[in-house]
């Protein structure tokens, strides 16, 4: 079952917004009763100016996979690799490299699970293959020693508008190549 990500509702944009807002006022106002001795001096007008340059240059909106759309590529990863006779484990983290699912098949070995998480998290970090990665440890064989990740095949980027929304990872099939697949 194929997912389009969603982008936010302008409710949720609003809310966040707002909660925002609040967070970064509540540190200017921590800030100004920190030092009371400065605070005559502090203009009225600056807690407002902070708060409009914080919304203003500071934030960004991205898009995200959702839950189900992460749970479906994942399930789907899962039956796949079991009709193929193959025991893995499938996870699916988000752009920033955060678990949104993960899913130990049976049988699967004990280091599946994590090669999974970082398999995941290293095609989405550079938004390719992790097949077509590890060609790339030809020329710079430190890229290796890069925390977390797992030049290894069996991850793959998931795109959305042209840019990298979610990274999927198998591990636990006798090779890469099989993971991928």
């Amino acid at each position: 079952m194929q997912h389009k990500a969603r982008k936010f509702s302008t409710r949720a944009k609003v809310v966040t917004s707002a909660a925002a807002l609040a967070a970064v006022g509540a540190g200017v106002i921590g800030a100004v009763s920190a030092s009371a001795d400065t605070v005559a001096e502090t203009p009225a007008a600056a807690p407002a100016a902070a708060v409009a340059a914080v919304k203003g240059k500071a934030t960004t909106t991205t898009d995200h996979l959702t839950i189900e759309a992460a749970n479906d590529a994942a399930q789907a990863a899962l039956k796949a690799a079991r009709k193929e006779g193959q025991r893995v484990s499938v996870a699916v983290v988000d752009r920033n490299g955060n678990t949104i699912v993960t899913l130990r098949g049976d049988g699967a070995g004990p280091q599946a699970y994590e090669s999974a998480i970082k398999k995941a998290y290293t095609a989405v970090a550079w938004n390719a293959p992790t097949s077509q990665l590890t060609k790339r440890l030809e020329s710079a064989p430190t890229l290796k020693d890069i925390p977390g990740t797992l030049f290894l095949a069996g991850g793959a980027p998931v795109a959305y508008d042209n840019a990298p929304i979610a990274g999927v990872g198998v591990a636990g099939a006798p090779s890469g190549d099989l993971d991928e697949t």
